[in-house]
């Protein structure tokens, strides 16, 4: 094992933190080194490469050239004006983080959003602007106004339902959605 600094990932800031890489001996399947740390979501892939991949492989893109793998799944809500080489970087050169239902990944800024992690109303009561984004989703899922700040307010990271947070890496704006299992 090595003690290297892990990379560094410009949309996910830390994908320790948010359980996206764990330390633990494990011989990559891409590089062949056992560095220390595993990739700990499953990416989309025909291999099952879930605690197989290093850090490493993910940020340099190697994983994802070998394994045909894809470590966020971007859809149809990627807003236009996000430039393909943002959009490559997340889907093959960043970690995902795992959601109730599909994840999606939030953009402010004409770019990619910071992930910040899965948050609960105790992560998410301070920042008002994650806080509207959270009111006018539950309320576009057809709460009432009393409804949606119930549902806002019983958020809870390992609760039915969870928030997950992301900041503009350009203005600082907070963004959340919710997702319910």
């Amino acid at each position: 094992m090595t003690s290297e600094a892990l990379p560094i990932f410009r949309y996910h800031p830390d994908p320790v933190a948010t359980g996206a890489f764990e330390q633990r001996p494990t011989r990559c399947v891409g590089c062949g080194q056992d560095r220390g740390w595993a990739y700990a979501v499953t990416p989309y892939a025909e291999a099952n490469l879930r605690d197989a991949l290093c850090p490493w492989c993910v940020a340099d893109g190697s994983a994802a050239a070998t394994f045909g793998a894809t470590f966020t799944e971007l859809g149809e809500d990627v807003p236009a004006a996000i430039p393909q080489s943002v959009r490559d970087e997340l889907a093959h050169r960043t970690p995902g983080f795992s959601a109730w239902q599909e994840e999606r990944w939030l953009f402010h800024c004409d770019d990619a959003a910071a992930f910040l992690g899965a948050a609960g109303w105790d992560d998410v009561g301070h920042l008002p602007d994650a806080v509207a984004q959270l009111h006018a989703q539950a309320e576009s899922w057809g709460f009432g106004r009393e409804d949606a700040e119930a549902f806002v307010g019983s958020l809870d990271v390992d609760g039915d339902s969870t928030a997950y947070l992301f900041r503009c890496l350009h203005c600082g704006t907070h963004l959340a959605y919710a997702d319910a299992g």
